[in-house]
């Protein structure tokens, strides 16, 4: 009888303890896949999880979506244009659209957010906004549930639980990641752990100071301390590894259109002490106005300039943010914010400070901010350029080697084809100067894929966790990867990756990868439609040729390269092969060749299911972009293709790349 009552009152307590503890659990959200991180891989990878069946919830630490994409980085950082596919190649077909053009690559941050908000709407997601997270359940190798707290200092003690199947992390920050207990790094491994040239320590004569600037506040005085931004580190040998970290930056968004300027303003904090450096660097840089030596400027539509980093000072605030990538939030909040100020900072001694020589001041207070982009920021940019934080050590890490093609992985999910591209890590003195350290930027290689194995973490961590932002690669090789454009891919491969984890009931590492690649080939926007037909100068199978040619590389060329033939009787012919008849739009792709091997026109013969066509189209114009040949029938099983022919001994010829495109 004791027993019985001891039983009846501990179901009692478990019953009370049970009621109390629905009374005070935080609101709960579950969904099939979770995606943190709100970046433009992020807003794909929810869109494309829609697409997929599933049920999504996307989660956006700040109050703005699209990371750099409408955070400021207006001309994308492409490498080449074949390795933009998916979903990512629709986001640039519909910012042509609102050029009414094919595709547009270069654009202001409010033509961005409109089509980011549009993904958002069409794909019905549902978002949830100033959300970051604080902890993880993980049982078993899979996340079961993260808790979320509120971004705002009015809202800390709101708190709420996301459950889910599958996890994606497109945070720049990787958060989620490190929150999971998954291997990562920060900064630069050295050359010999991976069998690298380009990784560790490199001095370089790009972005760097004349020989010659004093160090010292007191010029000649060793005991007065260092200048502003310079490090105590000492230089370490070439290659050799550290925990330091690129330099961060803001991509400016400014206009010399007066109706729509906005001047720059002295901050309250306002130090000109951190440009003194600059201050003496003019002195003997001799700066012309032609190509404005202290900043690049990128030229968008609509009179809009994206600014970025260029020169020994400029927007880069070198050596500012090694904290950054395992910081707190209030740490990074901080860091942010130190780099708005020595933003605005800048900007106000380059158009104000006597020591900038006159004509450059006169020149650069022409520009302002833009006063009808980040209309609710102040005019300045939303995002903060967090070019690499910490790195997934995942089931691949993908190298050097693998930009450079000596390694080629048969599991790619996505392209590269960006340079090798970091820039400087830290300012320090060398032989008594004044020198920048960590930039690099070697180029000049094809697009090479992207393991899967390179978002996912080691399979004896975490099996329902895909990391496409912060992927498991080297340093240098991160700085060929970490495009926007990429992310993109990336992100939409993590999100039919999931789903298929889902379907089939497996960990992300085991998925049937080829029905992956399947997917993402033959149903690329995932809506059904009969995909693009691309036939490039490589495939050997597609094309004929008659006549001398030679292979021509760069020019920004499509894929990897061109053919060009000089003289009569050379011709070159691109078959497609038709699986489903449609009307296509036919696109020539116009490299951006020299002056003395570029025809004014070509002339095409194309073959279609209602006859044949001959079309002649100026290309002085159209450098580094499609052209259309006009619309046409093309069937299933009948010849179709597009022929170039010279017919005199002087004419010049070259072929790319010829796309189908279906009109549905």
């Amino acid at each position: 009888m004791k027993i019985k009552y001891l039983l009846i009152i501990s179901s009692l307590c478990l019953f009370i303890f049970s009621c109390h503890r629905e009374q005070t659990t935080n609101p709960v959200i579950d969904v099939d896949i979770c995606v943190y991180g709100g970046t433009s891989a992020g807003v794909i990878a929810a869109y494309s999880a829609h697409k997929m069946g599933k049920s999504v919830v996307l989660i956006e630490p700040g109050k703005y979506l699209g990371g750099m994409t409408t955070g400021g980085l207006g001309m994308t950082d492409i490498g080449n244009k074949y390795a933009v596919t998916g979903l990512a190649r629709l986001f640039y077909r519909q910012i042509g659209k609102h050029y009414n053009k094919f595709e547009q690559w270069t654009f202001p941050p409010s033509v961005a957010t409109k089509v980011i908000n549009q993904f958002v709407e069409d794909g019905d997601l549902n978002v949830l906004y100033n959300r970051r997270i604080i902890s993880s359940v993980v049982e078993n190798k899979n996340i079961k549930a993260i808790t979320l707290e509120s971004s705002k200092e009015s809202d800390t003690k709101s708190l709420i639980e996301v459950h889910a199947k599958q996890f994606i992390d497109c945070s720049y920050e990787g958060d989620l990641m490190a929150k999971s207990g998954v291997s990562y790094t920060t900064g630069r491994e050295s050359n010999a752990e991976y069998g690298e040239t380009l990784n560790g320590v490199q001095i370089s004569y790009w972005h760097q100071f004349p020989d010659g600037i004093d160090p010292y506040k007191i010029e000649g005085d060793s005991t007065s301390g260092l200048c502003w931004g310079i490090s105590n580190n000492t230089l370490k040998e070439k290659g050799s590894g550290d925990k330091l970290i690129q330099a961060y930056n803001f991509r400016l968004c400014l206009t010399d259109v007066p109706e729509n300027r906005r001047p720059f303003e002295k901050p309250e904090t306002y130090d000109p002490s951190k440009y003194e450096l600059l201050a003496r660097a003019l002195k003997k840089m001799e700066p012309t106005i032609d190509n404005f030596l202290l900043f690049n400027w990128g030229i968008m539509p609509d009179h809009k300039y994206d600014v970025n980093n260029k020169g020994p000072l400029s927007t880069d605030m070198i050596g500012m943010n090694y904290e950054y990538p395992e910081g707190s939030y209030v740490t990074r909040e901080k860091i942010w914010k130190d780099h708005v100020e020595y933003t605005k900072g800048l900007l106000y001694f380059m158009t104000h400070d006597e020591r900038v020589p006159e004509q450059l001041r006169n020149k650069i207070s022409e520009f302002g901010w833009a006063k009808d982009e980040f209309v609710d920021n102040d005019n300045f940019p939303t995002q903060l350029y967090i070019r690499e934080s910490r790195r997934l050590i995942g089931e691949y890490v993908m190298t050097q080697k693998n930009c450079q093609g000596t390694v080629t992985v048969d599991d790619g999910v996505g392209f590269g084809a960006y340079g090798m591209d970091s820039h400087n890590c830290q300012r320090i003195v060398i032989n008594g100067m004044v020198k920048n350290e960590g930039d690099v930027q070697v180029g000049g290689f094809s697009p090479y894929p992207i393991s899967y194995r390179s978002i996912v973490p080691k399979q004896n961590e975490c099996q329902n966790l895909i990391v496409p932002v912060c992927l498991s690669a080297t340093h240098i090789a991160y700085g060929s990867i970490r495009m926007e454009p990429v992310f993109m891919v990336l992100g939409q491969s993590a999100a039919i990756a999931s789903s298929l984890a889902i379907d089939d009931k497996k960990s992300v590492q085991n998925i049937d990868v080829h029905k992956l690649q399947t997917i993402l080939a033959d149903d690329p926007y995932l809506d059904g439609s009969i995909p693009e037909i691309l036939v490039d100068d490589t495939d050997s199978l597609k094309i004929k040729m008659t006549g001398n040619w030679s292979n021509k590389s760069g020019h920004q060329s499509y894929k990897s390269g061109y053919k060009f033939a000089n003289g009569k009787n050379a011709s070159f012919t691109f078959n497609p092969v038709i699986k489903e008849s449609s009307k296509y739009e036919i696109y020539f792709f116009c490299p951006s060749l020299p002056e003395q091997d570029m025809p004014q026109s070509l002339s095409f013969e194309i073959k279609h299911a209602d006859g044949t066509e001959i079309k002649q189209i100026d290309l002085l114009n159209n450098k580094n972009s499609w052209v259309s040949l006009g619309v046409y029938n093309c069937s299933e099983g009948k010849s179709s293709y597009v022929k170039l022919a010279t017919t005199r001994p002087t004419d010049r010829l070259f072929a790319d790349a010829v796309l189908w495109v279906p009109q549905q």
